[in-house]
């Protein structure tokens, strides 16, 4: 029993359709490259998927350029005459838009004005009004955003400050046998009778003058 004959009309399918684009892809590209070997003939498929995806089959005994070559050289239609005028075209406009660029740029620097009427001098430099006050706002702004900055690192700076002088103040207050002679602080605690502790001494000089030393455990002052 013979396979039935299929509509040919767009398979609604898309993952059906995807599939029967591969199927039928790859057995075109074998009866192209069976072609090429049997009859020696040069053959070009080009093939776009419903998604946009390119494939293409050509004969290693050619080239691309060659084979289109080859078909404006037979069917005489010039396949690049088009495309080298939209360039040349294209080409043309962007070489006027910089030369306009150019002279624009000069006259703004206060070159090639004297070719300008009154009302395109009077437009030039509403222009360079607008550039300017433009240009001074970024410049107030920079400024601002700077000194902000600054300000923010001082604050951080003094906080740092008053934290490391708040935490001073608190290990002096801690201390033994602290007494203040004007602006010079000593402590000092001395061996124990018994000799079980250590000499400890810390000093903070605010001036030269001799310090008053309280003996711990004792009411008894010395000059140092």
């Amino acid at each position: 029993m013979g396979r039935g004959k299929i509509e040919i009309k767009k398979i609604e399918n898309a993952t059906n359709r995807q599939v029967t684009y591969s199927k039928r892809r790859n057995g075109l590209f074998k009866k192209a490259q069976e072609l090429t070997v049997l009859c020696d003939a040069k053959v070009s498929l080009i093939m776009f998927s419903s998604t946009g995806k390119f494939h293409e089959f050509l004969s290693p005994n050619i080239s691309t350029k060659g084979f289109f070559d080859l078909y404006q050289k037979t069917t005489g239609i010039d396949l690049w005459n088009s495309h080298y005028e939209r360039m040349e075209e294209n080409y043309r406009s962007l070489k006027e838009i910089n030369k306009k660029l150019r002279r624009e740029i000069r006259q703004r620097m206060g070159g090639d004005l004297n070719e300008l009427n009154i009302k395109e001098l009077q437009a030039l430099e509403a222009k360079m009004d607008s550039s300017l006050l433009a240009i001074r706002e970024r410049k107030y702004h920079v400024i601002k955003t700077q000194t902000d900055k600054h300000k923010k690192k001082v604050r951080n700076l003094e906080e740092r400050h008053a934290n490391l002088v708040m935490d001073l103040e608190a290990k002096l207050d801690g201390q033994d046998g602290i007494v203040e002679t004007g602006g010079y602080y000593e402590s000092t605690m001395g061996l124990l009778p018994t000799g079980a502790s250590n000499l400890y001494a810390l000093r903070l000089y605010q001036n030269q003058q001799p310090p008053l030393v309280l003996h711990h455990g004792t009411n008894d002052l010395r000059l140092a």
